[in-house]
């Protein structure tokens, strides 16, 4: 039975004599309790944990903990056991397809660049990769004969013709790459197998020969930069390049932040560039089985199983004796470290005698169960099908919980070394650089391939989008100053906001939130009137308690027909709490709501503050707007997408589609599509475009003549379906919506905002962050993309990560500049925050939408409430 499974059946079996759960390394059948007179169970023989993490200052375990004996079960993948597992002879010649980007730029752009704004120079974190005009590589394939299974011996046979091959060369055992074309396309040698001496013949036949643009390059260059940062010392966790000697402990919250760096080589517009970016890979300093005792020192009789499945499985570890990161999957609570497998020469040898000869590791904890990692996908595709154990007492676990990212102490503390300002970014890639080029091993290979990296990072031109004017309540018309996120008033413009009042609406409290309850009412009542917003008196609906089903017997009560809005304070930020108000508002009785925590108003001096931001939100979820921008084009439809992985269900996503509805793209029609991972997010898609179409016709009585979709959530590999599936259905579905003669002009643009691209403003002799607005679609954009890089946001501390926009569609018509400048524009309109956001305000509205279901509802919210920001 499964750790999940075999938690809650002990649980639930548990007799009188079994009040509490076992500890991470009790036996099952544990002996009955001494009486308090007692005196304590001997010590097993194995003897207490080392004193590390929560053992260090208890003196170690004080309770016996001997394991279980262990039964047969699967064997460990061959991280553990060495085990040979593949399922294809190697020498058996195995398809080899190399992923490329799908060539999606439009036919008729012939030239991406835009014209508007003002020139201002800027350093990207790019490097040329040097090489000479007629430069080739040399792919050969390589068969032996008599076939050898051995990858390892087929590399041995094959490095002893260095004379022939020359020091430099790529292998991985079938495809041999070389920076110089041999004298015969194909070319026979011999090897001496040396456990038999038999003659092995080799044969090696030229198969390519490959431009710099390869895709095939491009992997070989990249495998050459993994040698290089081998070569000074860089230790591979996961993906990126990490330095342990440079680690710094923030002992205080046990944590470690280890340095390093996030690397890719790729053809851009004219040149094949290293893209390299600082990264930070944090690590609890304590081990698994700390925090596993922590916890069990924290729960209470039989839930320890279960807290330890609900809080650790997902997270990813670390195992330190080899630098590999594993998912937890499960527990296995009756396998201990005695747990015994077969090495592949049918040799068993339990996991603590495997761990003191492979690593010179002596177990110290004989008695703790074993973490099960299961394959991957790509795993069982290689014939890896059975899952890996590993020593809770080897593993550390990385990344912050949700309780450490919500501690603002924590956070603050490893912001200071994981925020790192332009200047000190330039700093350390320039070092990073200069260590490389300096290195003479790195110095021998580069040669050998006839590659070399600048000295330098890369100079670009960028532009700054014109400054937009924001248009609020009353004709006023407010100059936005996104670096310093300020407005400043201009009593110039026009009328272009209709707010709305707030007459029936419902606030519910308990006995100890009245005070706050009164004064955030006061509070409002004073903020409405300026921006425009009538205010009345509350429903007052006081609770005696704060249990869950207090609060929702009391909305049932309460909100009728004629409510407006149902507003909760919540003495604090319980998901279960949060969860049931947000799925009674918004499916079985929907209304607009609002829950603010106790804390939030706790401090009388920001409670102006707090009570505006309120009244906005309030604002937007009844329909109104609060601020616009001139949108010069007519009849456009704007849509954002974007997903979510539902929390409830394994597998399934949540997709949010978000369309505007009027001409100042300030009120939306909301939508949501429920699609399992492997099914693309078009098959739901149809539906909420249909609906989006319908309501824009009620609106305005004709259809959108251009639709712009911004979607975002789309990874690194998914452009390619994106482009294939999705484009070709959205379009089909904008005419089968619209009718046989309706004809739209469509943009789809995929909008990222996980990347590595950093862009450095020079100001004098030191860097800074470029300001918002800043454009660039030249030199760092790809060639075979409609692309450009926008810095939309303003950022105090550390560096600003600019957006990457990818249009993959376009019938618009739309100019390069009239593109960038609609993208600038649209992250001005997002209501939730007083100045520009990241994305597009679709996208940012799309994600609220996808995250409220994924999170708390977990079903299709209400049609009543599609036509209003209920999910901000």
């Amino acid at each position: 039975m499964s750790g999940r499974g075999r938690a809650r059946a002990r649980g639930r079996a548990r007799g009188a004599s079994e009040d509490q759960a076992r500890r991470p390394g009790e036996q099952q059948s544990a002996p009955p309790r001494e009486p308090p007179s007692a005196a304590p169970a001997p010590a097993p023989a194995a003897g207490p944990p080392a004193a590390s993490g929560r053992a260090s200052y208890r003196g170690g375990a004080r309770e016996p903990r001997p394991g279980i004996a262990s039964g047969s079960g699967d064997v460990p993948a061959d991280e553990l056991s060495k085990m040979s597992i593949g399922t294809r002879d190697a020498g058996q010649r195995r398809d080899r397809s190399f992923y490329t980007d799908p060539e999606c730029k439009p036919a008729w752009v012939t030239d991406k660049r835009g014209t508007s704004g003002s020139q201002l120079p800027v350093v990207t974190n790019y490097f040329k990769l040097e090489m000479a005009p007629d430069w080739h590589l040399y792919q050969y394939h390589v068969d032996f004969n008599p076939p050898i299974d051995s990858r390892k011996m087929r590399m041995a046979l094959l490095m002893s013709h260095e004379n022939l091959l020359g020091r430099t060369k790529a292998f991985d055992g079938m495809i041999l790459y070389l920076p110089k074309r041999l004298q015969e396309k194909v070319t026979e040698v011999y090897s001496q197998r040396k456990t038999d001496d038999a003659q092995i013949r080799i044969t090696i036949t030229l198969t390519n020969e490959l431009p710099p643009s390869s895709p095939q390059v491009m992997q070989v260059y990249n495998i050459i930069f993994r040698r290089v940062l081998a070569m000074i010392e860089m230790k591979q966790i996961g993906r990126n390049y990490f330095n342990p000697a440079l680690s710094v402990n923030i002992p205080q919250h046990k944590l470690t932040v280890m340095p390093g760096f996030v690397t890719a080589i790729a053809k851009y517009e004219s040149d094949t560039l290293l893209c390299a970016d600082i990264s930070h890979k944090i690590m609890r300093s304590d081990t698994l089985l700390d925090l596993m005792y922590d916890l069990y020192g924290q729960s209470r009789g039989d839930t320890f199983y279960d807290d330890c499945v609900r809080k650790f499985v997902g997270s990813i570890v670390l195992t330190r004796y080899n630098n590999k990161t594993y998912r937890i999957d499960d527990f296995d609570w009756d396998k201990r470290p005695d747990y015994s497998f077969q090495l592949r020469n049918d040799v068993s040898i339990t996991l603590a005698e495997y761990y003191r000869k492979n690593y010179n590791i002596e177990i110290k904890d004989m008695n703790q169960p074993l973490v099960v990692s299961r394959p991957k996908k790509k795993d069982i595709r290689m014939g890896r099908t059975q899952p890996i154990y590993l020593l809770p007492e080897l593993c550390t676990v990385t990344g912050l919980s949700d309780e450490a990212r919500a501690d603002f102490s924590v956070m603050k503390d490893v912001g200071a070394h994981t925020r790192v300002a332009p200047e000190g970014r330039n700093r350390t890639l320039q070092d990073f650089i200069n260590q490389i080029n300096s290195n003479e091993k790195v110095k021998a290979e580069m040669s050998g391939w006839g590659l070399a990296f600048s000295q330098r990072l890369m100079n670009v031109s960028s532009r700054i989008a014109p400054q937009e004017k924001i248009y609020q309540k009353g004709g006023a018309e407010l100059m936005y100053r996104a670096e310093d996120a300020d407005w400043s008033r201009d009593m110039r413009g026009k009328q272009l906001i209709t707010p709305v009042n707030l007459e029936n609406w419902v606030i519910v409290f308990t006995r100890r939130n009245s005070a706050q309850a009164q004064d955030l009412v006061q509070n409002l009542s004073r903020v409405g009137p300026p921006m425009g917003m009538r205010i009345n008196s509350p429903t007052i609906c006081e609770l005696q308690d704060d249990r869950n089903d207090s609060y929702i017997t009391a909305l049932k009560q309460y909100v009728t027909e004629k409510t407006q809005l149902a507003l909760t304070i919540l003495p604090t930020n319980r998901k279960d709490r949060y969860d049931a108000i947000k799925k009674f508002c918004c499916v079985d009785h929907p209304v607009p709501s609002q829950c603010v925590v106790q804390r939030t108003l706790s401090k009388k001096q920001m409670l102006m503050s707090v009570a505006t931001k309120i009244a906005i939100q309030l604002n937007c979820k009844l329909g109104g707007e609060v601020w616009c921008l001139d949108i010069p084009l007519k009849n456009l439809m704007v849509v954002g997408i974007d997903s979510y992985h539902d929390s409830s269900k394994k597998g399934r996503s949540v997709g949010g589609v978000i369309a505007s509805m009027n001409q100042a793209l300030t009120r939306y029609y909301s939508r949501c599509t429920f699609q399992h991972s492997m099914q693309e997010l078009m098959d739901g898609l149809k539906v909420c475009m249909k609906g989006a179409l319908e309501k824009y016709h009620e609106v305005n009585g004709v259809l959108p003549e251009r639709i712009i979709v911004f979607r975002d959530g789309v990874g690194d590999g998914q452009l390619g379906a994106v482009y294939e599936h999705e484009v070709p259905q959205l379009n089909e579905c904008f005419k089968r919506s619209g009718g046989q003669d309706y004809n739209p002009k469509v943009a789809i643009v995929v909008v990222k905002k996980r990347i590595n691209t950093r862009f450095f403003a020079k100001a004098g002799p030191s860097m800074t962050n470029p300001p918002p607005g800043t454009i660039v679609d030249t030199v760092v954009t790809r060639p075979i993309w409609y692309d450009f890089f926008l810095v939309s946001q303003s950022v105090k501390q550390g560096t600003v990560t600019p957006t990457h926009y990818n249009v993959i569609w376009d019938t618009t018509g739309l100019k390069p500049d009239h593109m960038q400048r609609l993208s600038y524009k649209m992250t001005h309109l997002y209501y939730n925050w007083p100045g520009t956001i990241r994305v597009p305000a679709p996208c940012q509205y799309a994600h609220k939408l996808a995250f409220l279901v994924g999170q708390s509802i977990h079903k299709d919210p209400s049609m009543v409430l599609s036509d209003r920001l209920y999910f901000l």
